[in-house]
């Protein structure tokens, strides 16, 4: 009798007892079952063989232990379900992982070229204004920096509020067309 024609009951008590051309005759038979039943769910070519692949290994590896209460077959379709179920849960996880480090990986690329924009304009900024004449830039970063009125910078520097006004409004002149777009953060 040649091992095709034995019973999956039969086979698995040769297989407990190290038999590997019973293994073999059991992979023939199901292999491209599970392939199949895999494939419905999985849709990749490599899932599936490795998922039928690790059932059959986990087969050899449990050969001495397993007792099947409901037959080779329903052991064998049960831990491609179980194990197409725990993959599709896996690519889920993968999938959210992969989107909440897309987003902090945007986010923080965002944060990062703003603060290097920012850092830029405030160089810019810094260089445009010290290039002011004296006088007129101690007004304008008065004005600006320390945001003190124009009555505060008159009586600082003991100059009318008239004054003030004419330097700041210069100021803003000579830095108009220097910074452009920028001009409204001033």
């Amino acid at each position: 009798m040649s091992y095709q024609e034995f019973s999956d009951e039969e086979l698995l008590d040769l297989l407990a007892r190290n038999d590997h051309a019973a293994y073999h005759v059991i992979y023939e038979r199901y292999s491209g079952l599970l392939y199949m039943h895999a494939w419905k769910r999985l849709r990749n070519r490599e899932e599936c063989r490795d998922l039928v692949q690790e059932i059959f290994l986990a087969l050899w590896n449990r050969r001495r232990e397993l007792l099947l209460n409901k037959g080779l077959k329903v052991y064998l379709y049960t831990a491609v379900r179980n194990r197409v179920i725990d993959r599709c849960e896996h690519l889920q996880v993968r999938e959210v992982f992969r989107s909440s480090f897309r987003a902090v990986f945007n986010e923080g690329h965002n944060v990062t070229d703003h603060l290097i924009r920012q850092k830029q304009l405030i160089q810019l900024i810094e260089t445009e204004v010290s290039a002011l004449p004296g006088k007129m830039r101690e007004v304008f970063e008065l004005s600006r920096k320390a945001n003190l009125s124009h009555r505060q910078i008159a009586e600082a520097l003991n100059i009318s509020e008239q004054t003030v006004r004419k330097q700041i409004n210069n100021a803003l002149k000579i830095l108009r067309p220097k910074l452009g777009t920028f001009f409204t953060l001033l």
